[in-house]
């Protein structure tokens, strides 16, 4: 693979990287940091990246980075991540890597174990180790702000048998802030386009500015239009069309990383 086309391949999964880094590390200009010398290292030694596998070696070229550095996590850039870094800085070595690698960029265990250098067996662990303390956690109300209303109806069943209260779905911006005054959410799960041509991220901001900070997870066909590293970016992003597991571990996320002050006991 020359240079160019080895580029090219490496952005196409710089976006996840990116967002994986964030997660990680605990802020976003430290986790470009650490995606650009992945990038950077990569490059200069293009043998080490299969274009069959590009974004397995991708992350596994960031995992011996980081592992190289300690591992450091540093100060959030914002009280929402700060909470989310508490809580994972809690779970036992390693489950942390596992369960952002599994839950929020899809890999399953043999590739966590390619990235992370240890066996499938022993990742599989590490993410059987991650669920069950998330599970640990109480649950909460959830507002869906989604305009087809098949995949309304799909994610208010994963969100209601997970044991969380949906307080409503909304198909417009409007109708979203409405829902949201009546009855306030502890996690909001939103579309970004809407059916009026109004815009999920637009009713997040209103809903956030009314209420103050709780978890958003933002589902989109189009993921790479919110990871472009020119503003901030949302931390929980499923892609369509996501599965059910993948739902569930995003919703089990967010409530985990979630304030408790926020949450309600149902």
């Amino acid at each position: 693979m020359s240079a160019d086309d080895l580029g090219r391949e490496l952005a196409v999964h710089l976006p996840y990287l990116r967002r994986y880094a964030r997660a990680l590390t605990g802020a976003q200009g430290t986790g470009d940091r650490y995606a650009l010398a992945t990038m950077e290292a990569l490059i200069a030694d293009p043998d080490a990246v299969d274009a069959k596998s590009a974004k397995t070696d991708l992350f596994r070229a960031f995992h011996a980075i980081w592992a190289s550095s300690g591992n450091p996590v540093v100060e959030a850039e914002d009280q929402m991540e700060g909470r989310a870094q508490s809580k994972l800085s809690g779970l036992m070595p390693n489950t942390r890597e596992a369960l952002l690698l599994n839950s929020v960029e899809g890999f399953i265990p043999s590739e966590i174990g390619t990235i992370m250098g240890i066996s499938a067996e022993e990742a599989d662990e590490l993410l059987r180790r991650a669920y069950a303390d998330m599970n640990d956690m109480m649950t909460g109300k959830v507002l869906i702000i989604e305009d087809e209303a098949i995949i309304a109806m799909d994610l208010e069943g994963i969100v209601s048998a997970m044991g969380h209260t949906v307080t409503g779905v909304a198909r417009t911006r409007d109708g979203a802030v409405n829902l949201g005054k009546s009855k306030v959410p502890d996690l909001i799960l939103a579309d970004i386009q809407l059916a009026d041509g109004s815009s999920g991220i637009d009713a997040v901001k209103l809903l956030l500015e009314e209420h103050g900070e709780r978890p958003v997870i933002f589902i989109t066909a189009f993921p790479e239009r919110l990871l472009t590293g020119e503003r901030p970016e949302p931390a929980f992003l499923i892609s369509k069309p996501y599965g059910e597991e993948q739902v569930r571990a995003a919703v089990s996320q967010a409530m985990f990383f979630a304030s408790t002050e926020g949450l309600v006991s149902v």
